[in-house]
């Protein structure tokens, strides 16, 4: 996930760390929401809040709690069960479009953009597909979503717990713009995130191949929820040399 919120938080999305809750800001719904460490990290950079509380992750009473809640500074969603993000998402750009500002055109547009990263197992949850046809239906061409491809989730990979392929055409079919990118290449990202952004008349998904534990090779394909121990640690620290 790193290089897919580095690019959202640093290079595209319209935001303002000092005013966390301005209205025009584009929203991102993160509705894999076990990946919020590398969101509260990119956060913390960003100045919502200081990188001190990155000791507070996951303790009681702390600001960091292991799934994103909206308590924090710059979180626009209290993730939880798995699959509900996309649905929320949707009402968020139906939300802007009802609430349009003018452009310099003279146009009424949607007054923000709304980003959703999704995972593939997640795509095993009915809600998913429902929220993929309301947002076809309704013709959300600001609701952007971003499908963390790394074809493995908590109880093994994705084809064996639930078979979801193909999955490129599965989307298509549901009306929806698709690409597909190398989701830890940030110039592909950006790419297809600026292509997204000008297509009109229906929603957009950048399908990112990714590796679960990239650039750990221990924990390279496969690694889905762990306990960092000093070995692993010192590795990942080792690779970032």
């Amino acid at each position: 996930m790193a290089e897919i919120i580095t690019s959202l938080l640093f290079h595209h999305m319209r935001h303002n760390p000092k005013d966390p809750m301005w209205a025009c800001r584009d929203r991102l719904i993160l509705s894999k929401a076990h990946c919020c460490e590398m969101y509260y990290a990119a956060l913390g950079e960003a100045g919502y809040f200081s990188r001190e509380h990155f000791s507070s992750y996951g303790r009681f009473g702390g600001l960091l709690q292991a799934h994103s809640q909206r308590t924090v500074p710059g979180v626009d969603y209290s993730g939880g069960s798995l699959g509900m993000g996309l649905s929320f998402a949707v009402g968020e750009a139906l939300a802007a479009r009802i609430d349009k500002s003018i452009d310099l055109s003279g146009v009424p547009t949607p007054k923000y953009r709304v980003y959703c990263i999704i995972g593939d197992g997640e795509c095993d949850e009915g809600q998913i597909w429902e929220a993929a046809m309301s947002a076809s239906h309704f013709r959300l061409d600001n609701l952007i979503v971003i499908l963390d491809r790394n074809r493995y989730q908590s109880t093994g990979p994705v084809m064996e717990v639930m078979d979801i392929e193909p999955l490129t055409d599965k989307w298509r079919s549901f009306g929806w713009a698709i690409q597909e990118v190398d989701g830890h290449n940030i110039g592909q990202i950006l790419d297809a995130l600026d292509y997204s952004s000008q297509v009109k008349g229906k929603p957009s998904i950048i399908i990112a191949n990714t590796v679960k534990g990239k650039g750990i090779p221990s924990l390279e394909g496969h690694a889905h929820f762990i306990t960092i121990t000093d070995e692993i640690y010192l590795e990942a620290m080792e690779q970032l040399r």
